[in-house]
C-alpha cells in the first residue's frame, strides 16, 4: 500500500527559506532580462550632395526575412524530434552512448513540447522499451522496463534519489528526459522504495543557454482542459557567467475521459553561475508542483471468483466516482557544484531536497462478473508526507600508466527519507458496474489507521553508499574495461500507525551489500561499439512474518543480477542499438517444513527476465525522421511455491512492445511536418496461474505542426490526435489490476518567442 499513501505534516525550515529564494529570483531576473531591442523602421536620409538623384538601395528587408525564416525553420526541424544516446550515468557521470556498456537514451525538451506532453508518461511513450501504468489505488504514474517496475519514488533528478515529485510529474520543468535500461545498483545506489531493478529514468532541470529565450505556449485538450507556460532564459554579466532560467507552466478542465477533471501548477527558477575559466560550475534549482485529479478513472481489481477479463468499457466512459480526488503538492530543489583542481581532477558535491503534502480519496472498483462488469467500490482516504534530502560528492581522475589511460570514480552518497501517513477506511463497499456505473455517496469511512488529521511518521529510510571504478581504456581508446562497485547500507525503520504521537516501531532492517559491475566496450569502427556488462540490482530483503517458525528473521538485500550484450552504431544525426540481456530477481514465500504442519518463509524463488532489444533514433533521409524500435521478453518465474506456477509468466509484462514515431517535414511547404505514431503491446497475464490475460492492443496516433516566421520571430502552431481510432483496450495488468487506455484524445498549441 505505500504507493497509494499520501500525508501533511509541518514544513522544515529549508523549505521555507527555497520558497523565499524562488520568488527573490523571480523578482531578480526580470529586473535582469535584457529586453529585445525593436527593428529599425527608417533609412538614413541621403546626402545634399546626392539629394537631386538619390542613390537606389537595395530593399533588404524581404531577403532578411527570408533569411531568418530559412535560418529559424531549419534549425527548428533538426531539433523537434532529437533523441540522443547517452546521459547522466550516475557514478560515472555525463557519457557518450557509444562509449559505455550500457543502453541509455536522452529525450530532449524540443520534443516534449512539439509532442505536447503533459505528462512523464506521455513523454515515455517514445521509449519501445516503457510502459506505463498507475501505482496502487492511486492516479500515480508507475513504469515498467524490462518487465520490472520503476515506481515514482525512484525517478531521479540528475542522479539524485528522493527529490522527484512522486506521484506525477510535469515535464515543463525539464530539458532531458533520461532513460538507462537495466540494473543500476552500482551506477545510482539502491532505489529508496526498492524498485528500478529493469532500469531507471532519470530528468535533468533546464538551464539558461547563451542565448536569450522568451517563449510563450498556450494548449488545449480535449474535451476541455486549457492552459499554457511561459519560458524565459537570460545570461549577464562578464563573460555572461550568470544565468537564470524560469519556467511558469499550468493547465485545468476536463480531460477526454467523461467527467475527469485534472489541473496542474508549475513554478521552475534554476540559476547557474560558472568563473572566467570555466574551472567552477554551480548550479541552483527551485522548483514547486501542484497536481491534481478530481473524478478520475481508476484501475479495476478482479475477484477471486472471476473467470474472464471484463471486456474494456466505452473508450470515454469513466468507471470511477465523482467524489473521487487526489491534492499533490511539492516543494524541491537541488544544489550541484563542480571544481577543476586540474586539468585531469574534478571534485563535485550536490544536495537536493523535497517536501511533499498529499491527500486523496480512492476507491478503485472490483469487479465480481467478468461477463456483466458488475462489482464493488469501497473509499479509503489517505494523507500523506514525504521529508527527504539527498546527496552525494565524489573526484573524477584521468591519468596514463604507459599505454593504459584511466578515468577513476569514487564518491558517496546519503538519503534521509521521512514518511508520515494515516487512512481512513470505509468497510461497506457500494454496488456498481464499469459499464453503467452508478454515483453513489462516498461510504462512510470508520476503520482508521493512525490520527487522519495529524499522520504520524510509519517510516524511516536511511540510505548511505560509497563506490568506486576504473574504466581502463587501451588501443587509442578503442577497448574500454570499466571494474568497480559500490557499498550500501540500508537502515529502514517501520512504525505502527498511532493515535497517540509516534508509534511504536514493529520493524527495524539495516543491513550491507556490495554490488560490483563489470562492463566491457569495444570500437570497431568511430561509430560503433559492441558492449558487455554484468551489474545488479538492490533492494531490501524481506523479513519473515505470518505463522511461520523463523518469524521475525531478517533477510539480506535483494540481488538482482543482469548479463547483457550489446552492439550500437551512433554517427550523431542518428543512432541504433541492439541488446540482449537476462535479469534474475529473487522472491522469497512460505513453505511447508516436511509433515510437521509448520511453514518456514525462504528466500527460494526467483523471476528470471530474458529480452532483445532494438532501438532506432534519428534523420534516415533528409526531411525524415524515426524514433522507435521494438522488444521481446520472456518472463518466466522459476522455484514456485511447491513447483506450481514454474515456468509461468510473469503478471503484466507483454511479451512483446513495438513502438514508431515518424516524422516527415513537407517539401511542397516550408515550415510544415507530419507526425505518425504507432504503439503496440503484447499480451499480459493478469493472474500467476496464467488463466486471465488481456489481448494484444495497437494504438496510432497522428499529428502536425507548422512553423514560420513573423517579424523575425518564429511561430509554431500544433495539432495532434491520440488513439486515432478510438480504440478500446487493457493498456497494462502489471501487478493484477486493469487500467484501461485513454480514448480519442484532440490537442492544439501554440508556441511563440519574443
Amino acid at each position: 500500500m505505500r504507493a497509494s499513501f499520501s500525508a501533511p505534516v509541518s514544513k522544515p525550515l529549508w523549505a521555507a527559506r527555497l520558497s523565499c529564494l524562488l520568488l527573490a529570483g523571480t523578482a531578480f531576473s526580470a529586473l535582469a532580462a535584457d529586453p529585445v531591442p525593436a527593428p529599425a523602421t527608417s533609412a538614413p536620409a541621403p546626402s545634399k550632395a546626392k539629394a537631386a538623384e538619390p542613390a537606389k538601395k537595395p530593399d533588404t528587408t524581404a531577403q532578411q526575412s527570408s533569411r531568418d525564416e530559412e535560418i529559424i525553420v531549419r534549425a527548428r526541424r533538426r531539433d523537434q524530434m532529437e533523441v540522443s544516446s547517452g546521459g547522466q550515468l550516475g557514478a560515472l557521470g555525463n557519457k557518450k552512448g557509444l562509449d559505455v556498456p550500457f543502453n541509455i537514451r536522452s529525450y530532449n525538451s524540443s520534443l516534449i513540447l512539439n509532442q505536447q506532453s503533459q505528462t512523464l508518461g506521455e513523454v515515455l511513450e517514445n521509449d519501445p522499451s516503457v510502459r506505463t501504468t498507475f501505482g496502487y489505488g492511486n492516479f500515480s504514474e508507475m513504469f515498467v522496463i524490462r518487465g520490472f517496475a520503476v515506481d515514482g519514488d525512484d525517478v531521479s533528478i540528475n542522479g539524485l534519489y528522493g527529490i522527484t515529485p512522486r506521484q506525477l510529474v510535469s515535464p515543463e520543468l525539464y530539458d532531458q528526459v533520461q532513460v538507462l535500461n537495466g540494473a543500476s545498483a552500482f551506477l545510482n545506489g539502491a532505489a529508496p522504495s526498492g524498485s528500478a531493478i529493469g532500469g531507471n529514468i532519470n530528468l535533468l532541470f533546464k538551464h539558461a543557454t547563451n542565448a536569450p529565450l522568451t517563449r510563450i505556449t498556450g494548449d488545449y485538450t480535449s474535451s476541455a482542459m486549457g492552459g499554457g507556460s511561459i519560458d524565459v532564459g537570460r545570461r549577464f554579466g562578464e563573460d555572461k557567467a550568470f544565468g537564470v532560467r524560469l519556467n511558469v507552466a499550468g493547465k485545468s478542465g476536463e480531460d477526454a475521459v467523461t467527467d475527469e477533471y485534472r489541473h496542474s501548477t508549475t513554478l521552475g527558477a534554476d540559476f547557474d553561475w560558472h568563473d572566467r575559466d570555466n574551472r567552477t560550475r554551480v548550479t541552483m534549482d527551485i522548483d514547486y508542483e501542484n497536481q491534481g485529479v478530481n473524478g478520475g478513472r481508476p484501475a479495476i481489481f478482479l475477484g477471486s471468483d472471476v473467470t474472464s477479463v471484463p471486456r474494456p468499457a466505452a473508450p470515454s466512459h469513466n468507471f470511477g466516482q465523482r467524489w473521487v480526488y487526489n491534492d499533490l503538492n511539492y516543494v524541491f530543489g537541488m544544489l550541484n557544484v563542480e571544481h577543476d583542481l586540474t586539468k585531469n581532477i574534478t571534485l563535485y558535491g550536490a544536495f537536493g531536497a523535497l517536501t511533499s503534502n498529499e491527500k486523496g480519496n480512492y476507491s478503485n472498483p472490483t469487479v465480481t462478473n467478468g461477463i456483466t462488469g458488475a462489482g464493488t467500490a469501497g473509499a479509503m482516504y489517505v494523507p500523506y508526507d514525504q521529508t527527504n534530502e539527498s546527496t552525494r560528492a565524489g573526484v573524477r581522475a584521468h591519468f596514463r600508466t604507459g599505454p593504459v589511460r584511466h578515468e577513476i570514480n569514487a564518491g558517496g552518497s546519503g538519503l534521509w527519507e521521512d514518511s508520515a501517513a494515516a487512512y481512513a477506511m470505509a468497510l461497506t463497499p457500494g454496488a456498481t458496474n464499469i459499464y453503467n456505473t452508478p454515483q453513489f455517496a462516498s461510504p462512510a469511512e470508520t476503520f482508521t489507521g493512525g490520527v487522519v488529521n495529524d499522520p504520524q511518521t510509519i517510516n524511516r529510510t536511511r540510505l548511505y553508499s560509497l563506490f568506486f571504478s576504473d574504466t581502463m581504456s587501451f588501443f587509442h581508446d578503442r577497448v574500454a574495461l570499466t571494474g568497480g562497485f559500490r557499498y550500501q547500507n540500508m537502515r529502514i525503520n517501520g512504525y505502527n500507525y498511532s493515535t497517540t504521537g509516534q508509534g511504536a516501531m514493529y520493524s527495524h532492517y539495516d543491513q550491507d551489500a556490495i554490488t560490483p559491475v563489470v562492463g566491457l566496450v569495444i570500437h570497431p569502427t568511430r561509430r560503433t561499439s559492441l558492449y558487455f556488462n554484468r551489474i545488479e540490482g538492490l533492494s531490501q530483503g524481506p523479513t519473515a512474518t505470518g505463522n511461520v517458525v523463523n518469524l521475525g528473521e531478517i533477510f539480506p538485500p535483494y540481488k538482482s543480477t543482469q548479463y547483457e550484450v550489446g552492439a550500437k552504431y551512433d554517427t550523431g544525426r542518428f543512432s541504433a542499438a541492439l541488446a540482449v540481456y537476462e535479469i534474475s530477481q529473487p522472491n522469497a514465500y512460505s513453505v511447508a517444513v516436511g509433515d510437521s504442519g509448520k511453514y518456514a518463509f525462504r528466500e527460494d524463488g526467483l523471476q528470471r527476465n530474458r529480452g532483445i532489444e532494438l532501438s532506432v533514433n534519428g534523420e534516415i533521409l533528409p526531411g525524415l525522421r524515426f524514433n522507435g524500435g521494438g522488444t521481446v521478453i520472456q518472463a518466466d518465474l522459476h522455484h514456485t511455491a511447491g513447483g506450481l506456477q514454474d515456468g509461468n509468466t510473469a503478471i503484466g509484462v507483454p511479451n512483446y512492445t513495438i513502438n514508431g514515431n515518424l516524422e516527415y517535414d513537407l517539401p511542397f511547404l516550408k515550415g510544415a511536418t507530419v507526425v505518425g505514431r504507432v504503439v503496440n503491446t503484447g499480451k499480459q497475464w493478469v493472474n500467476t496461474a496464467n488463466t486471465l490475460h488481456i489481448p494484444v492492443w495497437t494504438r496510432f496516433d497522428l499529428a502536425g505542426r507548422y512553423t514560420f516566421v513573423t517579424h523575425h520571430k518564429p511561430i509554431t502552431f500544433r495539432f495532434g490526435v491520440d488513439n486515432l481510432a478510438n480504440t478500446r483496450y487493457w493498456s497494462s495488468a502489471f501487478n493484477g489490476y486493469l487500467m484501461q487506455g485513454m480514448p480519442r484524445t484532440f490537442k492544439f498549441s501554440f508556441t511563440t518567442d519574443l
